[in-house]
């Protein structure tokens, strides 16, 4: 059933999130060097392990470890990874995990 309603949901969402995607894409390309997605490895039921897509709110050059645990996080943010990061419109892309099923809607955010 939860499936279904993520189907739904998506459905519904993805034509009013195209607009956004373009823009951010966009203003990724435009801000930085480096590809306009991040993907992340996360762990999804089971402990199986899948990548999950994210605008690039950070410099190519960043250390791969969590934000928290950086000395100076924000020296390594691009010119609207801050923006991104607030709104959380870094997380549309995620669209595409929830698409293939790896990834369920819970609450606002993915």
């Amino acid at each position: 059933m939860k499936r279904y309603l993520d189907i739904a949901i998506l459905i519904l969402l993805v034509p009013l999130l195209v607009v956004p995607f373009i823009l951010v894409a966009a203003a990724v390309f435009v801000s930085s060097k480096g590809p306009i997605i991040y993907w992340s490895r996360r762990v999804g039921i089971h402990s199986s392990i899948f990548m999950m897509p994210k605008f690039r709110t950070m410099h190519i050059h960043t250390p791969t470890l969590a934000t928290h645990l950086l000395i100076d996080p924000h020296s390594y943010l691009t010119p609207v990874g801050g923006f991104l990061r607030k709104f959380s419109l870094d997380e549309i892309p995620q669209i595409w995990s929830i698409a293939k099923g790896e990834m369920s809607f819970v609450g606002p955010r993915p």
